[in-house]
């Protein structure tokens, strides 16, 4: 590896250590970091924990500018971004628009490459402490099994690479590599967690070490990993390369429920309920530290720039940029509190369309109305109780309407502001004044509620005597958030409960995108248009308001697309590598 280039890896590695303080403290008094050779790093126990940490740095969290769910029905981007392309199915091998982002073929496997190299020269490095060696080893069998994961989950079988290359003129081998069937993608990974799992602590003693994955992690994954594999979507495919062939879809299931179980069975995760509010327990998942829910989750700090998830989608009555806003399509699918469903053909429900809601849309979306948090100076005067206001209003005195705070006629900022009518609140800091300050919120990649859940859909799949235990693990999740109990039997009816809570309660989690796909849902549910919705009020008490949905932005799905294309630019350097069969 040329120096430049491993600059980079050990440059990342030294962020890493600073973020989890699990490198040594002479670690900055060593050489320049442009001077370290590749040979270095497998001399020093320090630069190699930098080199396995520098795995965890390049792992992409859910709180980037865009989100995931601007490429599903639950939110648009306001800024674009190329998230068009995506949502109105214009994807091309050349162009995979805003996917490309998340998808990452090239960076996934650059950081392979890592982990192969990692297993190369693990065994020549100098540990005085054998087990560091193992746990280190854990943790590379994990983030290997994780990158291939984030690859098969986009683009289905990919090609299965266990050794680094030393790319030269003459040597063409990573050129010539071929997509290893999807069967053969889920085993390797599936293999991977369980390697993991062998190697990695319950848990951590030493807060260095805080942050790290543990063996509930990998076998979270590897829950994630049957459960996609066991799917509509990934069964009877086009291709060997796109899913199964004939698979026996009994075993794939019970594989699925077995690994959800895994996790269950080590006893020491549980949902987290710290109020007799649901809503209040439902925000606290996604900001208080260190609780039982939590499996693996990606860290910031706000003396290491933290994170700007507050800034990049609070309103822009507060100064904020708007971002990914919730879609109409999204909110009116939240029942009612008693478990009914909503409708704008309800009369008294499309006069108080944000009344009596499932609890967590008031923790997960800012709708006009909702009490929010103290406006920055310059709109504290206007509204001193800080409420949302995304719409258009009969003045006090004066004839001419006036347009909320937070729309993009706004008096405080007239950019920034939704197209929907909605803002995110999930996630959300209410004690940032996020126009200047960053916050230290997690970014959860695993939790129990999952697990939970797809324990519950595998064994709804499975039926029999395994429907009831299903079905209770699906009541916890929807009981934990406040709503009722279902009754619901056989597969139809419990799976519709089943897609319901993974969209509520895994709401902008970077699940949606996955979900609709692997249930070949895509063809109806992201063939829609997006909607926001219209709010005319009044600032005169008791005059009505009235809320009208809308389109804002056209949309399709192009039938049975639900891989992305192989980048062309890949096809083009190696052609033993297949293009996706609806794109060839």
């Amino acid at each position: 590896m040329k120096k430049k280039t491993l600059f980079k890896y050990i440059a990342g590695a030294l962020l890493a250590c600073a973020a989890t303080t699990a490198c040594n403290k002479n670690f900055l008094e060593r050489s320049p970091l442009n001077e370290y050779k590749e040979a270095d790093v497998w001399k020093d126990v320090g630069l190699v924990q930098g080199f396995v940490n520098d795995l965890y740095v390049q792992m992409r969290s859910g709180f980037e500018e865009v989100m995931l769910s601007s490429l599903t029905d639950e939110s648009l981007m306001i800024h674009g971004y190329s998230t068009a392309m995506v949502v109105q199915g214009n994807m091309i091998p050349d162009d995979i628009g805003r996917l490309g982002d998340f998808a990452r073929w090239d960076n996934h496997y650059q950081r392979i490459r890592n982990c192969n190299m990692f297993f190369e020269k693990i065994d020549q490095v100098p540990f005085s402490d054998e087990s560091k060696r193992t746990r280190l080893k854990g943790e590379v069998h994990f983030m290997r099994a994780w990158y291939y994961h984030m690859l098969v989950k986009y683009y289905g079988g990919v090609p299965l690479i266990t050794k680094s290359f030393n790319i030269k003129g003459d040597d063409q081998e990573i050129l010539n590599v071929k997509r290893a069937p999807f069967a053969d993608c889920i085993k390797f990974i599936s293999d991977e967690c369980d390697s993991a799992a062998k190697l990695l602590p319950l848990t951590y003693t030493l807060p260095a070490d805080k942050g790290r994955v543990t063996m509930g992690a990998a076998l979270a994954l590897k829950s994630r990993m049957l459960l996609y594999a066991a799917s509509d979507m990934f069964n009877d495919a086009p291709s060997p390369l796109q899913g199964y062939i004939g698979a026996d879809r009994a075993d794939l299931w019970k594989k699925a429920r077995d690994a959800a179980k895994a996790v269950m069975d080590l006893n020491i995760y549980e949902l987290y309920q710290p109020s007799g509010n649901p809503t209040e327990s439902y925000s606290r998942i996604f900001l208080d530290k260190d609780h039982k829910e939590l499996i693996f989750v990606k860290q910031y700090d706000k003396a290491l720039l933290g994170t700007s998830h507050d800034k990049y989608n609070g309103p822009n009555g507060y100064h904020n940029w708007g971002g990914n806003v919730p879609l109409e399509n999204f909110v009116s699918g939240y029942q009612m509190a008693d478990g009914s469903t909503f409708s704008w053909n309800n009369a008294a429900q499309a006069k108080a369309p944000y009344v009596n809601r499932d609890p967590r849309f008031y923790a997960t979306i800012l709708y006009d109305g909702a009490q929010w948090k103290p406006r920055p100076t310059d709109g504290a005067a206007i509204d001193p109780k800080g409420v949302i206001q995304t719409g258009k209003y009969e003045p006090v005195t004066g004839k001419d309407s006036i347009w909320g705070l937070d729309t993009r006629g706004g008096t405080i900022e007239n950019w920034n502001g939704t197209y929907s009518g909605y803002y995110l609140r999930k996630f959300m800091d209410k004690t940032l004044d996020a126009q200047f300050f960053n916050g230290d919120q997690s970014w959860i990649f695993f939790r129990y509620a999952e697990i939970l859940l797809n324990y519950a859909e595998a064994c709804i799949q499975i039926g029999g005597a395994d429907e009831a235990n299903g079905r209770t693990k699906l009541n916890e999740v929807r009981t934990r958030a406040g709503m009722p109990a279902t009754n619901a039997a056989g597969t139809a009816a419990l799976m519709a409960v089943l897609k319901y809570e993974r969209r509520y309660e895994l709401a902008f989690e970077e699940h949606r995108f996955f979900d609709v796909r692997r249930w070949k849902d895509a063809d109806v549910v992201f063939n829609t248009n997006a909607l926001g919705i219209e709010v005319l009020g009044s600032f005169i008490p008791g005059h009505p308001f009235t809320y009208r949905p809308y389109s804002i932005q056209d949309r399709a799905f192009p039938a049975g697309k639900y891989l992305a294309p192989i980048p062309a630019s890949e096809i083009r350097k190696n052609s033993n590598l297949k293009q996706q069969s609806y794109y060839q």
